[in-house]
């Protein structure tokens, strides 16, 4: 009889060890418990992992230093050729941005024209905070000027042919209870992987880890990246998310005319070529 108690006291409690290890499972981090969280980029340059190799950096020569240092003249982006991932055809239109900048000329990311920065850009999107939509069969990600959005819907495989887009298809999956796991594929070829206008085959393959690191002030994100066209081998980087509370989405637009104040002609404004109605 003791023996039976005890066999049935392990079922029940071996029971309860998969109803607990299914419930974790199934937690999912709360990025935005209301519309009045946002979370804002820290840098517009990724943050190099501490091993392996890493995104391309300023050329050791030519430092970058942005407009919040204060008290030293602010210089546009210069990239490291020397950068053992880049394949030659890679290396050889950086080299092309390089010797515009030193020119003199300007060289600013695309969304200074208002264009898309694509993935794994998305994470460079700085300024203005980026909104998170969680739905049961999507999460939305939206970065408030303009209205750049991304969409990532919760299912477990890619289609089987995704037409090549400015944000790629992103599907995704939570971990243990404070992730959002994000794979993209089928991102066009007129976006570019960085600021310094580094740019990618269509083999392009990303993977982004949402980390709510604490609920309360930060998001970590990590981005491994995959490019045989492009890259001479996998790299990673981070970047660091925090946490803002300035009330619901504000609208906010980047191009109001066709205007070109300060001649960056690398980029035309995007324009639409038919009606929208």
């Amino acid at each position: 009889m003791m023996a039976g108690l005890l066999l049935r006291t392990a079922l029940v409690c071996g029971c309860c060890v998969i109803a607990l290890s299914a419930s974790a499972q199934q937690r999912i981090p709360d990025f935005s418990e209301d519309a009045t969280v946002g979370w804002l980029a820290v840098s517009n340059e990724y943050i190099p992992m501490e091993t392996g190799p890493h995104p391309v950096r300023p050329d050791p020569a030519h430092p970058y230093i942005q407009n919040a240092f204060r008290g030293r003249q602010p210089t546009l982006r210069v990239a490291d050729l020397d950068n053992p991932i880049l394949q030659s055809w890679v290396k050889d239109a950086l080299a092309k941005v390089n010797e515009r900048v030193l020119a003199g000329k300007p060289a600013f990311p695309p969304q200074v024209r208002c264009w898309p920065l694509g993935v794994p850009g998305f994470v460079l999107y700085t300024a203005q905070p980026v909104y998170i939509i969680q739905r049961p069969a999507e999460v939305l990600m939206i970065w408030q000027s303009d209205q750049m959005v991304r969409h990532v819907y919760l299912t477990d495989k890619h289609s089987p042919n995704p037409k090549p887009s400015w944000f790629g298809e992103s599907i995704g999956h939570y971990e243990n209870g404070d992730t959002l796991v994000i794979d993209t594929i089928g991102l066009n070829t007129k976006t570019f992987v960085d600021n310094y206008r580094t740019p990618h085959s269509d083999k392009l393959h990303v993977v982004e880890r949402y980390k709510l690191a604490n609920a309360d002030t930060r998001l970590d994100v990590t981005v491994t990246v995959e490019d045989s066209g492009a890259f001479t081998a996998p790299w990673s980087a981070k970047q660091i998310y925090r946490r803002i509370e300035v009330g619901p989405m504000a609208e906010s637009t980047c191009a109001e005319g066709n205007f070109n104040y300060f001649g960056f002609d690398i980029d035309p404004l995007p324009t639409a070529d038919k009606s929208d109605f």
